[in-house]
């Protein structure tokens, strides 16, 4: 399989940062949502595992489609005998007492000519199973996909957090140069200095906060794509709004029949239940009697006989056994029926798990709509509370300046302004993330 570009550029860049690693405590390497998705498919322990699987499913259908066809098997053996030996000679049994040098030869073919369809239910089983594998294997994959989306979506608004702080601080410090000036001017007292201050401290703790959460989001993401130790990702912005659907407008039952059509793990499950049946319809044909073909092609060379070792095995000794064997199972001490017995458990335990699955489907659909409509309504309201909260915090900040207000009322609509704006960071990477869970619960995720 070819490397993409994307991850052969992600590739070289971790092995340059294993070298330069060396020289620095901590290292950064550059990297979008796709390059993390391709990383995390190469690490992730159930994708790989899938994978492996997958391998297995391949070989049992090659063998249920190779049973179609004869089965043929050679064997030689070379051995001496030692002691008396019988010979004929001109009608007469001679017993010598010699060592005797024995090679044999031995060709047999046999080819299942009835079996009560086991063959075609066992081929039809082990397609329906690898079938079933591939679908596993892509829900695995938009798994992977949907946990690296959650990390690196909550290090990004993280990231919109400490940004947000950092400004509120900056600004609070040149509020804090201005009320020194007023206070040398004579213009405020020293409480509204002591109060602005501690306001200035407070916000450093808060950015404080806010890098620390980044840093412990950072390296669960770190973790899950299991960088190199003392490597850190530094990723891409996206833009949230830009690329968020729209699924208003459509019904319930039409998102469900849109999972139903869509769903990886559900046709995954549908399949199992399939292959499973056909395995207990194949293990039934146990009951009934089978019917084979068969040929034999046997021959020897001995050192009793002093003709040549071609012409003893070529010509002479050669012999051919051609027939039909025919197998009636009378009693088997209940064997068959313990097998059988175990493929119906399996079978219906199958379908059991295929209507958990399928109301599993129903709820992530309904809860994932749900908190997709409730996403779009905070955001309207995040838009409308942010706009609200800057002219608030101007008209009070502009009476500030001209001493009209309180240095209680500017604290408080600045607090109202920045928490304001962090609610609308929150609610549009929310929205993205729903947008996301809302794909992955519709089994139409992918990157």
């Amino acid at each position: 399989m070819k490397l993409s570009q994307s991850k052969f550029t992600l590739l070289t860049l971790l092995g340059a940062s294993l070298v330069w690693g060396k020289l620095k405590a901590q290292d950064t390497i550059p990297m979008n949502f796709e390059m993390a998705v391709e990383l995390a498919l190469t690490k992730n322990l159930d994708y790989r595992i899938q994978q492996n699987n997958m391998s297995i499913l391949q070989k049992e259908k090659q063998v249920a489609m190779f049973s179609h066809l004869p089965s043929v098997g050679m064997s030689s053996n070379l051995l001496q005998q030692t002691g008396q030996q019988f010979q004929q000679i001109e009608g007469e049994i001679v017993v010598t007492n010699v060592s005797n040098d024995i090679l044999t030869g031995n060709l047999n073919v046999t080819m299942p000519l009835f079996n009560s369809g086991r063959r075609i239910l066992d081929t039809q089983s082990a397609i329906l199973a690898l079938e079933a594998g591939e679908k596993g294997l892509n829900r695995a994959k938009q798994q992977v996909i949907f946990d690296v989306s959650r990390r690196y979506l909550q290090v990004l608004l993280d990231q919109e957090l400490v940004r947000i702080a950092g400004e509120n601080l900056e600004n609070q410090k040149q509020q804090l140069v201005q009320i020194e000036g007023f206070v040398d001017a004579g213009l405020r007292t020293m409480s509204d200095l002591y109060n602005q201050q501690s306001e200035v401290a407070r916000l450093e703790s808060v950015k404080v906060d806010a890098e620390i959460q980044y840093e412990n989001d950072l390296w669960l993401l770190t973790e899950y794509l299991q960088l190199p130790p003392g490597v850190v990702p530094v990723i891409e912005s996206v833009d949230p709004i830009r690329e968020v659907s729209s699924f208003e407008g459509l019904d319930l039952t039409q998102l469900y029949d849109l999972a139903k059509s869509n769903r990886q793990d559900l046709t995954q499950q549908t399949l199992l239940a399939n292959s499973f049946k056909k395995d207990m319809q194949a293990i039934k044909a146990m009951y009934f009697p089978r019917l084979n073909a068969f040929y034999n092609y046997n021959t020897f060379f001995t050192s009793l006989d002093q003709r040549s070792l071609r012409e003893q095995f070529l010509r002479i000794y050669p012999q051919n056994t051609l027939g039909i064997g025919l197998t009636i199972p009378i009693f088997t001490n209940f064997q068959s029926r313990l097998e059988v017995g175990r493929s119906r458990v399996a079978y219906e335990n199958q379908v059991l798990q295929k209507e958990s699955i399928d109301r599993k489907v129903y709820q992530e659909v309904k809860l994932s709509y749900q908190n997709y409509l409730a996403a779009l309504r905070k955001e309207k309201n995040a838009q409308v509370q942010v706009l609200a909260a800057e002219e608030a915090f101007n008209a009070v900040n502009e009476r500030f300046r001209l001493g009209l207000s309180s240095f209680v009322e500017v604290s408080t609509a600045n607090q109202t302004l920045v928490r304001a704006q962090a609610d609308q960071a929150q609610a549009v990477y929310t929205l993205y993330f729903q947008d996301v869970l809302m794909k992955f619960a519709l089994g139409t995720l992918d990157f």
